[in-house]
Parts: structure tokens; sequence; C-alpha cells
């Protein structure tokens, strides 16, 4: 099965600087909604590189831990216990597989 993307791709020349600096097309800035003193990813893949808007994910998902663990009534203490038996778990079916 194949997927459809509708997702444009665009490209733009762009010169780099001194000390690395790079200017971002106004189109994009706009496009992305990104101002002066954003902090945006580059992310390089072999010899590709990709830069992005997208601000990291770990504060966030902490913050949604720590609300369900709050809504849930679950101490760290009880998470890691729960952690801790997972492990075991989780060791021992790989025992009964090998």
């Amino acid at each position: 099965m194949t997927a459809t993307s509708s997702v444009e791709v665009k490209t733009y020349p762009i010169r780099l600087r001194g000390r690395g600096q790079i200017t971002m097309p106004q189109t994009v800035r706009d496009n992305l909604k990104v101002t002066e003193g954003d902090v945006l990813t580059l992310l390089q893949v072999g010899d590709i590189v990709l830069l992005t808007p997208k601000q990291p994910q770990v504060p966030q998902l902490a913050d949604k831990i720590v609300a369900m663990m709050e809504a849930e009534e679950i101490s760290l203490a009880d998470l890691l216990l729960g952690l801790e038996e997972e492990r075991k778990a989780i060791w021992q079916e790989r025992k009964k597989d090998a």
C-alpha cells in the first residue's frame, strides 16, 4: 500500500556567512511562523541537513507524565517499582525465547 503525500518540496539557495550564519528567506519564516530569537533544530542525516522550528519534546512530555502520575496518584517510587517489575518480565520472556 502506498501513501500519497500532499507535502510540497521547495528549495531555496542560502549562502553560508562568517561564523556559519545563514539567512532564512522571509517566505519560509512566514510559513513556519518563526521570528528572531526562536530556537530551531538542525538535523543532519548523512549529507542531508534539515532545519525545523519544532521545540524540544522532552519538557512537554515530562509535564504530561507528571500530570498523568498526579491524576492516577502514582508516586515516582511506584513508577520505578513498576519499571523494575516490567524489566524482570521482559528478561524472563527473552530467556524463554532464546
